[in-house]
């Protein structure tokens, strides 16, 4: 099993919490990074980092909700998958 992190872009804290519950009942031990905004996402994936924070390591996996407000799940997936270095990264998309 991979030791990469996973990126969750969920704006909505009860469907974070959902799937929190449903990795850990399913014995995934990935570290779990929470965006709650595509924005913020794009720029944690692109290394950008807030207040001497750690950059994040590239994901296994981004689950992406495209509900989001502000730059929505959408606009956030075509970025992803139009960046060289973040298009092999896979991504689930939840409605």
């Amino acid at each position: 099993a991979s030791q990469k992190p996973i990126l969750l872009i969920e704006d909505d804290p009860v469907d974070a919490g959902l799937f929190f519950r449903a990795i850990e009942a399913a014995g995934i031990r990935n570290r779990v990074y929470l965006c709650a905004d595509g924005e913020d996402a794009v720029r944690l994936l692109r290394g950008e980092v807030r207040d001497g924070a750690e950059p994040l390591q590239r994901p296994a996996l981004i689950v992406l909700d495209l509900q989001l407000p502000g730059l929505d799940g959408a606009e956030v997936l075509r970025r992803i998958k139009g960046d060289p270095v973040l298009r092999p990264i896979p991504v689930v998309v939840l409605t």
